[in-house]
């Protein structure tokens, strides 16, 4: 079942336009990238032609050059043609071929609209900013929500918070073993042989994997490049180990969050705590159900706050708000929001036995103003707080 994104309904406006611009979808693997453009190119009256550049080897800007051709021919007078180019990014010298195509196109006044998908964003994006200024417009697709999946598969949000939002694992569910499978091989795998290295020189990719391995499994947790370095096999040192993580981030995989300090030096320069952008990341290595986990209770703690984490990263991503932790000695509140100038401190209670307002008040003494919300047992319900955007729920 194919949910109706509202990127979706961006992209099918967006194409009616007077102005020309390149439409980039950019975004994770797996989260329905090729599936929601070829619904729009079914939707759509104009023709079309696809091609993927998701290739063994990588191929050329000929590449390009043979598929604008062929897009160029479904042109007809004034009416309008589509060009989709996906993966577009594994492509030699991409942007510099689209934008000598785009830019004879419109010397011309051809009316070929173009669609370039990517999951490799921070490729993507280096792309676009260097050679593609004024050309483009970027949509953004994240990982599901718990409303798409709950829509799309049935799924209640406990099922959400342990299997996270990658559609493409829902048929394995009932099998802990073949889920896992799924996830380790054909998301994480893929994503790092085929994306996480391209994007810049590894000079140490097993240290890069076992890196993802632990942070993964500390999501929800802090956990500094130092003590990381003394659990590793591989040796490195904590500028490589930052560097690979900012990959990793950009792929759509982890990030770690700082600690919030009103002092910007002093936030950057704080240990980390740990974020999975899709708690299926976090799950898949536990070899155990949703009913397993739920058994411990300090476990599903962590694994719910981790979902509650994944969540509110995914505007982070997209540049709505800053995302952070705090912790001052032994009191600490799980996240905090700065939206517009506003702080909203957000703790999540579900499993874990930690005094929750003694963190809560020690920020609001600390910062006084900021919005409080107490997610889970005795607050806001994860189903409610999950089912809507995190805007909802900010400081004003």
């Amino acid at each position: 079942m194919l949910i109706e994104r509202s990127k979706e309904v961006l992209v099918k406006a967006r194409m009616n336009e007077p102005r020309r611009l390149i439409q980039l979808l950019a975004g994770p693997r797996q989260v329905g990238k090729t599936t929601l453009i070829r619904h729009v190119m079914d939707a759509s009256p104009m023709p079309s032609h696809y091609a993927s550049a998701d290739e063994p080897a990588p191929p050329g800007p000929a590449w390009i050059n043979q598929h604008w051709q062929r897009a160029r021919g479904l042109v007809s007078g004034r009416k309008k043609a589509l060009l989709v180019l996906d993966e577009v990014q594994k492509v030699t010298g991409w942007s510099e071929t689209v934008k000598a195509l785009w830019d004879e196109d419109t010397r011309s006044k051809l009316p070929l609209q173009v669609v370039l998908l990517g999951s490799s964003p921070l490729l993507i994006q280096r792309g676009m900013s260097e050679s593609l200024a004024g050309r483009f417009e970027r949509i953004r697709l994240g990982h599901w929500s718990f409303q798409e999946m709950n829509a799309a598969f049935g799924w209640d949000v406990e099922q959400y918070i342990f299997y996270g939002g990658y559609p493409g694992s829902a048929p394995y569910i009932n099998s802990t073993r073949r889920w896992a499978s799924y996830v380790l091989q054909s998301l994480v795998e893929t994503t790092i042989t085929r994306d996480v290295l391209l994007m810049a020189r590894v000079d140490k990719p097993a240290l890069l994997r076992r890196l993802f391995d632990l942070a993964s499994a500390y999501s929800g947790q802090e956990l500094s490049y130092n003590k990381m370095l003394g659990q590793l096999e591989d040796a490195g040192n904590t500028s490589t180990l930052a560097g690979y993580a900012e990959l990793l981030e950009h792929a759509g995989m982890l990030m770690g969050l700082q600690k919030f300090s009103l002092a910007e030096v002093r936030t950057r320069s704080t240990t980390p705590k740990w974020q999975v952008l899709n708690n299926a990341l976090m799950t898949a290595r536990m070899g155990m159900s949703v009913n397993q986990a739920k058994k411990d209770g300090e476990r599903w703690g962590r694994i719910v706050e981790s979902a509650v984490g994944a969540h509110l990263a995914d505007g982070h991503a997209e540049g709505r708000y800053e995302l952070f932790y705090w912790r001052e000695r032994d009191k600490e509140v799980d996240f905090v929001v700065r939206c517009n100038g506003k702080l909203t401190a957000i703790e999540v209670k579900s499993g874990r036995p930690r005094p929750a307002r003694r963190g809560m008040d020690a920020f609001l003494q600390a910062h006084p103003g900021a919005r409080l919300l107490l997610v889970g047992a005795g607050g806001i319900s994860l189903e409610e707080f999950l089912s809507r955007v995190p805007e909802g729920w900010l400081a004003k």
